[in-house]
């Protein structure tokens, strides 16, 4: 529990805060100047101010010069970590992940919160945690502590932080309750799946009751969220007592939020009304998309895709959000060297270039920056996918539809009347595909595509597997490149510190690539909620065939002796990409273990040539 009210400091000595007792404690403190704190009061009192904001929105929004910190400017979260410490209280960033909405909101009501400024963050035996931006105000929770007979503890925290989640907390549990008192069914919508450029508006679209508007919220909430959290895909997965939310944020798995499961199906009918699926048909998996607009107005794309599970429909949906999918190549995490090489597979009027690695690894990122740069007006851009990731105005755009017997060998069959420049077709996956794959470069297109191997080297044999015969892939195929996806360490937070030489050894796997003196560890802040990482990039494993190379690739290839000759024409493994970007401060030793391929080709070639 925190102090007594006899015991109060100066500060706040009436309970809330005011403006001119705020502005002489950070005069005081050093913080302002007297001076600044006259600009603050006369900029309150001509009207740029309102006396319902709370002081230090007030003196955050002046935007003065920190004069203790210089370094720091004087925004309203430094600001709250001033007050926590003259309060002698805990600071709190709010983080909504880590908040059990249904717990926390049944703690005390809506009303009784935003009357004394307070949002409740934790329930736990015994105790229940609140986030106020008063923390001088404290005669609520003595007298809360006596009618609840729980331990009241008060931490310190943003006060736009705490209005905006009271409305959002409070707002999405209501609509839950409501809706799931309601019952209410979404109504059905005609699945028109050939248009891709439908645009939902938030909350303004969908053919729905009255009833359906807590619904509606929930969804609109969950949209909007997981783009500001830079979720990647949100699952949405029903089970017998509650459906759970989740959000992939840098490949890692959350859990945001659990709903009673007839909100849930209310809620999973809601989205694939949005994304014009049958909402009758819950038996087969179906896949749809999503377009909407982001808080700050950017259009982004949503794949959906539904399936069939014990306790209802499973919903994926995979986000695309136009300024994460495509970057230029430095921001894909290649190296100089490695741009350079990929330019200069990509860049030719012909010929196949393949990206290789698992699901989940940034192939279509990597295509679609790259098609990016290579659209030019005078160029015709056609692609063949499954689905189609993103619409874009740049590239003739074509869906799979295996329904009529539309797949990616009959798609790039069409492509070839269309008169293209460049084709990219979403994956080969089998030999018809790669037959045309081969026929189109063969007539003078360049085709890039992807496939699932381990490594650059394997591609090859994967070709040959499928039946493409050894010396069409000898005429047509440019260079292989083999990615992963590593996070990234938060450059708010990250440490120097000593490479341990045992953990490098295990990286660089044989390969004598020098250790460095100092690399960076992860430690956790606001910033990249306390994970140490922020943002993932690319390692990749560059294989240009080269004529030397093209000799070796035979109808009984060994493919061991082809990587042991790709070493010697410069092929720099996964694990050398990796490193370059330990030593760069990127990343981890451990984070890169964790991505690369179990058997390494690379290292086991140099092995054996040793």
């Amino acid at each position: 529990m925190a102090a007594s009210p006899q015991s109060l400091p100066t500060l706040g000595r009436r309970g809330r805060l005011e403006l001119d007792e705020t502005l002489a404690a950070l005069v005081v403190d050093g913080y302002l100047t007297g001076e600044d704190a006259k600009h603050v009061r006369l900029g309150q009192r001509q009207g740029r101010s309102t006396l319902e904001l709370h002081p230090l929105v007030v003196i955050g929004n002046a935007k003065l010069e920190n004069r203790r910190d210089p370094g720091r400017p004087l925004s309203v979260e430094v600001l709250t970590e001033w007050l926590a410490r003259k309060a002698a209280l805990d600071y709190l960033k709010i983080d909504p992940m880590k908040i059990d909405v249904a717990s926390v909101t049944q703690a005390v009501s809506h009303a009784y919160a935003q009357r004394h400024r307070i949002l409740p963050v934790e329930v736990s035996a015994g105790i229940t945690t609140f986030a106020t931006c008063e923390p001088f105000e404290q005669r609520w929770a003595f007298d809360l502590a006596h009618m609840l007979r729980r331990e009241i503890r008060l931490v310190v925290a943003n006060p736009l932080d705490i209005n905006r989640y009271l409305t959002e907390l409070y707002g999405v549990q209501r609509s839950i309750m409501l809706a799931r008192d309601a019952k209410s069914e979404s109504h059905d919508a005609n699945a028109a799946i050939m248009n891709f450029e439908q645009l939902v508006e938030l909350g303004k679209t969908g053919e729905i009751g009255a009833d359906d508007r807590h619904v509606v919220h929930i969804v609109d909430w969950l949209l909007q969220y997981a783009f500001e959290q830079r979720a990647s895909d949100i699952h949405l997965e029903p089970r017998r007592d509650a459906g759970r939310m989740r959000f992939r944020i840098d490949g890692v798995m959350h859990q945001v939020f659990e709903l009673p499961p007839p909100v849930m199906t209310a809620v999973t009918s809601r989205v694939k009304i949005l994304s014009r699926l049958d909402v009758a048909e819950k038996r087969r998996p179906q896949d749809g998309r999503i377009k909407t607009r982001s808080a700050g107005g950017r259009e982004v794309e949503l794949r959906i895709s539904t399936m069939p599970t014990a306790f209802g429909e499973k919903v994926v949906m995979r986000i695309f959000d136009p300024d994460i999918v495509v970057k230029d190549f430095g921001q894909l995490g290649f190296s100089e060297t490695e741009g350079a090489m990929w330019r200069d597979m990509v860049e030719r009027p012909h010929g196949i270039v393949l990206v290789t690695g698992p699901t989940g690894s940034g192939k279509t990122t990597t295509l679609y920056s790259t098609l990016k740069h290579l659209a030019r007006p005078e160029l015709n851009v056609c692609t063949v996918e499954d689905p189609i990731e993103m619409v874009s105005a740049e590239f003739n755009q074509m869906q799979v539809q295996p329904a009529i017997d539309l797949d990616f060998a009959a798609g790039v069959r069409t492509l070839l009347r269309q008169d293209p420049d460049i084709i990219m077709v979403g994956e080969i996956r089998d030999l018809e595909t790669a037959q045309m794959a081969v026929q189109a470069s063969l007539t003078g297109h360049l085709v890039l595509s992807t496939l699932h191997t381990n490594d650059a080297p394997s591609a090859l044999t994967r070709l040959l597997d499928l039946g493409v015969p050894h010396y069409l892939i000898h005429s047509t195929l440019t260079g292989i490149v083999a990615q992963r996806l590593v996070r990234t360490l938060c450059p708010h937070c990250k440490r120097a510190t000593k490479q341990d030489a045992q953990s490098w050894s295990v990286l660089t796997h044989g390969w004598e690539v020098p250790c460095p003196e100092q690399v960076y560890e992860p430690v956790g802040c606001l910033e990249c909620r306390n994970t140490g990482f922020l943002g993932r990039t690319g390692v990749y494993e560059m294989l240009h065939l080269t004529p030397r190379l093209r000799s070796l690739i035979t109808a009984q290839m060994d493919l061991d002796a082809l990587a042991r000759t790709a070493l010697a024409e410069g092929l720099k493994p996964l694990r050398i990409s990796a490193a370059a970007q330990v030593a760069r401060g990127l990343t981890t030793v451990s984070e890169v273990l964790t991505v690369l391929p179990p058997g390494d080709r690379g290292a086991d070639a140099l092995t054996t040539s040793s």
